[in-house]
């Protein structure tokens, strides 16, 4: 369930990117639409509109799958720490049974 939250986060993210970067901007500078129509079908008035709100339903849908991946992360019970994993992970390395190794010399 983790995994398609996960997927459907990364996809909304995609699509507030793509979006904004076809936002007007204020200073006409960045705007990739900077003739104000997108494909000459809507008006550029009417495209403004429809880009800010779908913009503001995908960074709704955004914060919300954050949440719930936040809350099902911390569901299982188990606290964890990063520093943990480097703790265990230097512990399990493999250590020479003996001493130094020392080049043979022939």
């Amino acid at each position: 369930m983790i995994a398609v939250i996960t997927v459907i986060h990364l996809i909304l993210a995609i699509a507030i990117v793509v979006l904004v970067l076809l936002q007007r901007s204020e200073g006409g500078a960045l705007g990739i639409g900077g003739s104000g129509n997108i494909g000459g079908l809507v008006s550029g008035q009417a495209a403004g509109n429809f880009l800010t709100k779908a913009t503001a339903g995908l960074a709704a849908g955004f914060m919300a799958t954050s949440i719930l991946l936040t809350i099902l992360a911390g569901a299982t019970g188990e606290r964890r720490s990063i520093a943990d994993d480097i703790a265990v992970g230097g512990a399990n390395q493999e250590q020479p049974a003996s001493g130094p190794v020392v080049p043979k010399t022939e």
